[in-house]
């Protein structure tokens, strides 16, 4: 390893994975360990926060041994220690706070804290090592959906959010509402494929003063109304067409969003970020309108769309160069806007 190198140990515990990752120069991933409690929420339709944060102080400790050993590095062979801080569920985000704050101490190393949605931003730089900022990145997770203009690293500029529910959010409701079950995005994409999104007509939201906003909770609203119709009159449901036209609501809104606002700010690269964006419709359409648009299409693999740690090393690597530190009074803070330090 060059003296230039910058390792960075990463965690991130901000909702239902306890994940690290070593990463170095903010762009090759040494390790990324995702400890997921995906079979524990499922029992509850969704994730219970108490529960959350007790499985965190149970695996934090092992995701960060297994990241160093696969990683082949100790603690004295890094260079900063980097935690996600905000946004997410406040007892989840304070379990890696701590850890990271204790490492930080005991080794004399540099804290940096990072956005979440930062993360999630700065997946795309992991495998695609051509993509530098300016860019659009769309976020879409279970909770937040941004269209966000990447400026440069770590400077950003929201040009729409969604008014009500995530994308992600939407489909966890209507995954139930189906009785899929949790968690419902990648239930209700698998579903789909059986389906035929044209079967039924499901109203797409948009908001006058701000062509690039997203609104979904008139579309959840319309498929419960849709299918309690349905109940009452006795009719049957087809459930995969009603998870096809749903998606295809959904999808139509986020492609539409996202190439409008392309076009309007001149960009000519395009990315998007978050849990959503390993669903495979959504990537082949946006594939699909980014070609026909002239716009170059960057994602992250499935692996990074999720939460997990590699992303997080990533995003505070390019903080870390910029000289950015934390204290060790850094807290959680759950509800953390995007570009606030």
């Amino acid at each position: 390893m060059s003296e230039k190198d910058i390792l960075i140990l990463a965690i991130e515990s901000s909702c239902d994975e306890t994940a690290a990752a070593v990463v170095k120069n903010g762009r090759e991933v040494l390790s990324n360990v995702i400890s997921s409690q995906i079979e524990l929420h499922k029992l509850y339709g969704g994730v219970v926060p108490e529960i959350a944060s007790r499985k965190h102080i149970e695996k934090i400790n092992q995701v960060i041994t297994e990241a160093l050993e696969t990683a082949g590095v100790s603690l004295d062979d890094l260079d900063a220690i980097a935690v996600t801080y905000g946004p997410g569920l406040v007892g989840a985000l304070l379990v890696g706070v701590a850890e990271a704050k204790a490492i930080s101490y005991a080794k004399k190393l540099p804290l940096v804290g990072v956005h979440h949605i930062e993360g999630h931003i700065s997946a795309n730089y992991i495998e695609n090592k051509d993509l530098e900022p300016p860019f659009l990145c769309l976020v879409v997770s279970g909770g937040h959906t941004h269209l966000v203009k990447v400026q440069d690293y770590g400077v950003y500029e929201i040009l729409g959010r969604t008014r009500d529910d995530a994308a992600g959010e939407a489909c966890d409701k209507v995954a139930r509402a189906l009785g899929l079950g949790y968690p419902g995005g990648p239930k209700i994409d698998r579903l789909s494929a059986q389906g035929n999104a044209d079967a039924i007509h499901f109203p797409k939201a948009k908001i006058a003063d701000s062509p690039f906003d997203f609104s979904f909770s008139g579309l959840k609203s319309a498929v419960l109304n849709y299918l309690n119709g349905c109940r009452m009159k006795g009719e049957p449901v087809m459930e995969a067409d009603v998870a096809a036209s749903f998606q295809k609501a959904v999808v139509d809104v986020l492609v539409e969003h996202a190439v409008l606002a392309a076009k309007e700010t001149g960009m000519n690269k395009l990315a998007i970020a978050g849990g959503v964006a390993s669903n495979g419709t959504l990537r082949r359409r946006m594939e699909q309108a980014c070609a026909e648009n002239g716009i170059a299409f960057y994602h992250p693999s499935p692996i990074f769309c999720t939460d997990n740690a590699a992303m997080i090393g990533a995003a505070a690597y390019y903080e870390f160069k910029k000289g950015v530190r934390h204290g060790l009074d850094l807290n959680a803070v759950p509800n953390l806007k995007l570009g606030e330090r």
